[in-house]
């Protein structure tokens, strides 16, 4: 049984309205596909060890990547790292450059967790982040131009070369990220991922 797994951004949650939407979708139309949704912890180095333990141990059954903003980073250093097919929404590009502002005590938006973000935890993404695109078929990226928290202008720099469809208009949560849930499931089941 094929997977896809949703990537929810920085300090938000497996409640967040896009991934709901995800999994409402694919149990009307895709009940074939598997959907999970992991809470991520705001530590980098913490997400990757348990995203690659989740992926190792389901391959090799079909896996498919959804990632929304800092979950279209983690989306990307997977693809790279196991060849699998992704879309990102308003993805992080360089998030160790914009992650000061969290530094001390915080608590995630949804589910009131209190957590201690330290220079430290910044350089975890830094260090983690794929120096170059190198999967370039792998990916297709969503763009809205109104996104308020991150500069589409940087994604569509960063993934030059991939499927990538900029919308004018919307924010940062991908207005009306429900109209293209039926396209990215065609994306990600037809990509051919070369080794």
């Amino acid at each position: 049984m094929s997977m896809l797994l949703y990537l929810h951004g920085f300090n938000s949650s497996p409640q967040s309205k896009k991934a709901i939407e995800t999994e409402r979708w694919l149990q009307l139309n895709a009940p074939n596909i598997k959907f999970f949704c992991p809470q991520l912890s705001p530590y980098a180095s913490t997400v990757m060890q348990s995203l690659a333990e989740l992926i190792e141990a389901y391959l090799p059954q079909p896996i498919y990547l959804v990632g929304s903003s800092m979950g279209g980073f983690f989306a990307t250093c997977l693809s790279e790292q196991y060849n699998l097919p992704a879309v990102l929404i308003n993805p992080a590009v360089n998030p160790g450059s914009g992650l000061h502002s969290w530094l001390g005590e915080n608590s995630n938006f949804m589910t009131g967790e209190r957590w201690v973000f330290e220079p430290r935890h910044i350089k975890e993404y830094s260090d983690l982040n794929p120096q170059q695109i190198k999967r370039l078929q792998n990916y297709k990226i969503l763009l809205q131009t109104g996104d308020e928290v991150l500069d589409y202008r940087h994604a569509q720099k960063r993934y030059t070369g991939c499927a990538i469809k900029t919308e004018v208009g919307g924010d940062h949560s991908f207005v009306d990220y429900q109209r293209h849930i039926p396209a990215i499931l065609k994306f990600l089941t037809h990509v051919k991922t070369c080794q």
